[in-house]
């Protein structure tokens, strides 16, 4: 009985191993072909243009300390397309106004990323009140170094890694993309490997926090000054807690810490820059300051504005904007 079950477990076996080269041979649909009143099928040839795409979810890329707990998880969702051949990666960064992080955003971008052949890692990070800067950036310099050092088995070429983000990932972004190159807020694991990218998308990210209002009215502007204003708990912390009591104004040196173009340098990555024309959250001036910033110290650099287009919305999932940001990507990192 055991030798014949052997017997039929190998037959089976080599039946699967085979099925390949004998799906060349099928003699479709012929069970049915001489059945009377037999209604003929319609033949779909499809083209294949993209690749199979596997999502790895809650992937912990470190454990941190964060207020109120000594050990909390950073997560990642990867999304990887199945290739012979490593690939490049990019790290999405969410938005959340500083206040939030949910990995679960930006789903078309990252899928359309994905098909276009990049392994696409989207992260959550650390976030007012709970935590403030560097503490956020140094999540995304972490997760950046996970991925380089765990190449092999995600099948990624660790010399292409870019990185794009919106709102409060955007401005993540364009943090991790002006100190790339330095080890300025490389802390945590994986040091062995750094966490330079060769490309960086801001979507209508932040860069001088202290005037995110400055193209709208003085009443929006003051609002930006209140102690209350997320981007004050960002850099200053809550006075409850031991930080800076007062706005964003309070603390220009901590603001002028938290702004990326404090640190352009010359090996600060390529950095593509969109904004939309009806954002009334985030200035479009504010990508426009880091843009000719950019432009002034020689770092490869392009604007777009979209028109029309708000803060997040339909706008930015439109093959027109997707298509920009890809072919960005492609220049840079295939």
């Amino acid at each position: 009985m055991k030798k014949k079950m052997m017997m039929a477990l190998a037959l089976a076996g080599s039946l699967w191993l085979g099925g390949t080269a004998m799906a060349m041979d099928v003699n479709v649909d012929s069970a049915t072909k001489g059945m009377p009143g037999k209604v003929e099928s319609t033949l779909l040839s499809v083209p294949v243009k993209t690749p199979l795409i596997n999502q790895i979810s809650d992937v912990v890329y470190e454990q941190v300390p964060m207020r109120g707990y000594p050990n909390v998880a950073m997560k990642m969702d990867i999304l990887q397309p199945k290739s012979k051949e490593k690939l490049p990666a990019i790290v999405y960064v969410t938005g959340g106004g500083f206040i939030n992080a949910n990995k679960d955003n930006g789903i078309q971008l990252r899928m359309h990323l994905a098909e276009a052949g990049y392994v696409v890692a989207s992260i959550q990070y650390r976030v007012a009140p709970t935590a403030k800067f560097p503490q956020p950036l140094e999540d995304v310099k972490s997760s950046i170094r996970y991925l380089k050092a765990h190449a092999d088995q995600f099948n990624i070429d660790p010399d292409r890694v870019g990185i794009v983000g919106g709102s409060a990932g955007g401005y993540l972004t364009a943090m991790a993309g002006t100190t790339s190159g330095t080890t300025t807020f490389d802390k945590g694991d994986n040091l062995n490997v750094n966490s330079n990218v060769k490309a960086a998308v801001d979507l209508y990210g932040l860069s001088d926090l202290t005037r995110i209002g400055d193209d709208y009215s003085d009443a929006v502007k003051e609002a930006h000054k209140s102690a209350g204003a997320t981007e004050a708990l960002w850099v200053n912390g809550s006075p409850v807690f031991g930080g800076k009591d007062g706005g964003i104004l309070a603390n220009p040196d901590g603001a002028s810490k938290a702004n990326p173009i404090t640190y352009i340098s010359k090996t600060s990555a390529p950095m593509l820059l969109m904004h939309g024309t009806a954002d009334t959250v985030v200035s479009p001036s504010q990508t426009d300051l880091l843009f000719q910033a950019l432009q002034k110290n020689h770092i490869p650099s392009k604007r777009y504005l979209v028109e029309g287009a708000a803060h997040g919305g339909i706008y930015w999932n439109q093959e027109e904007v997707m298509d920009v940001i890809t072919k960005f990507f492609d220049s840079y990192l295939k």
